[in-house]
């Protein structure tokens, strides 16, 4: 692989090691400024408690509580300070990139994270906690979508921003799932690293940026290399709000082409019966309730099948047979059928002035109509799951 890749690509896909030490290092990281908070108010006075002081703290600013923790006003204060390489066009830039795919990039990162699912750094903190398994796996993949159209939303990650405050919602939620795997007796630290590590939120961030930027071009998208970067850098703010400061992030496409090997080649796929379910779970998440109104079936069966599709597209052969995913049948077509029409629109978005606004308008319209259909009257919580199931 490394040979090809010199050959076609022109440089070395497997980085410094260096590089692969400091990733493996990743997998003990995690977030000390936000554990911090979650000790000394979640795990003494409750969740409840937790969760209402930081609502407070997100409407009203942490300095209208009088009497805050020193834990949650050093939160905010790394939440606030800008790190050095930020540039907020640029994180702009790449919201507008990532925005463009619309709901495909839903179905698109929902069907790689199931490549995931193989490794049990992934899949077992969710078979604990019983997120993503059975009847919650729809839920709690909506609250996902929830949090990616809300910071991609222009300007969503600006002080008092949706996206901001969804963000550090989740991150409180990481850490309090975090610190609870931990004094579980079923969790391998010395197997699996910390649970919720640096090491896995890096390929999350690279989930939503390099690999939608590269495989999507299947489907008819065209961003540049430009584009690329962006959503990269987009991704890496993101994720800084979130709590994630890895020691090493790729600063290029090759970078981040590197960093895709090193995945590879690692990977131990020992996750066994806990990430046959949580993929199981997905496949059928969107299946439609028999119950339903014939017009809402209809449009279930068709989102079902496309998911189905991007799961054939997308996930390694190797991967879909080990999980027993269902087939696509001939629903894999549709995606492909669909690329030229993309393709053309992609082209007129890149030479045509205008067409790019027209672009981001009907794209935010179309994942803000999918949202509302899908989700209903519920919102977003963020809610961590404070038993275990086994």
């Amino acid at each position: 692989m490394r040979d090809l890749a010199r050959r076609v690509f022109g440089f070395e896909v497997a980085p410094p090691d260096s590089v692969v030490r400091e990733l493996a290092a990743m997998y003990y990281d995690a977030d000390p400024a936000c554990e911090a908070f979650v000790d000394e108010v979640y795990r003494t006075r409750g969740s409840a408690a937790g969760r209402a002081l930081l609502e407070r703290a997100l409407a009203d600013g942490v300095d209208s509580i009088p009497d805050a923790p020193a834990s949650l006003r050093a939160l905010f204060a790394d939440v606030e300070h800008d790190p050095p390489w930020l540039d907020r066009e640029l994180v702009e830039r790449g919201a507008r990139a990532f925005r463009r795919y619309g709901t495909a990039v839903f179905r698109f990162a929902g069907a790689i994270t199931l490549e995931g699912y193989s490794e049990s750094s992934v899949a077992k903190p969710l078979a604990l906690t019983g997120a993503y398994v059975g009847g919650s796996t729809r839920r709690r993949f909506l609250e996902t979508v929830a949090f990616w159209i809300a910071v991609s939303e222009p300007g969503g990650l600006l002080p008092g921003a949706p996206g901001r405050a969804s963000a550090l919602r989740v991150r409180v939620m990481h850490v309090f799932v975090r610190r609870n795997l931990l004094a579980h007796p079923g969790w391998d630290v010395e197997a699996w690293g910390v649970p919720i590590s640096q090491g896995d939120a890096l390929l999350t961030l690279m989930g939503g940026s390099f690999a939608p930027g590269i495989a999507m071009h299947l489907l008819g998208y065209l961003p540049s290399r430009a584009d690329i970067d962006a959503m990269m850098h987009f991704w890496r703010y993101v994720g800084h709000l979130m709590g994630v400061r890895p020691r090493w992030y790729p600063s290029s496409l090759a970078e981040a082409a590197q960093l895709s090997f090193v995945t590879l080649v690692k990977a131990a796929r020992r996750s066994g019966e806990d990430g046959h379910a949580l993929c199981r779970s997905y496949a059928d998440a969107f299946a439609p309730d028999r119950a339903m109104p014939l017009r809402a079936r209809l449009r279930d069966e068709l989102e079902h099948r496309l998911h189905l599709a991007y799961t054939r597209l997308f996930v390694s052969p190797r991967s879909h047979r080990e999980h027993q995913l269902p087939g696509a049948g001939p629903w894999v077509l549709l995606p492909l059928a669909a690329a030229p029409f993309v393709a053309l629109r992609e082209v007129a978005r890149r030479t045509i002035p205008g067409v790019e606004e027209l672009v981001d308008r009907r794209a935010r319209r179309q994942r803000a109509r999918w949202f509302a259909r899908h989700m209903g009257d519920r919102t977003a919580e963020y809610k961590p799951v404070e038993r275990f199931t086994r």
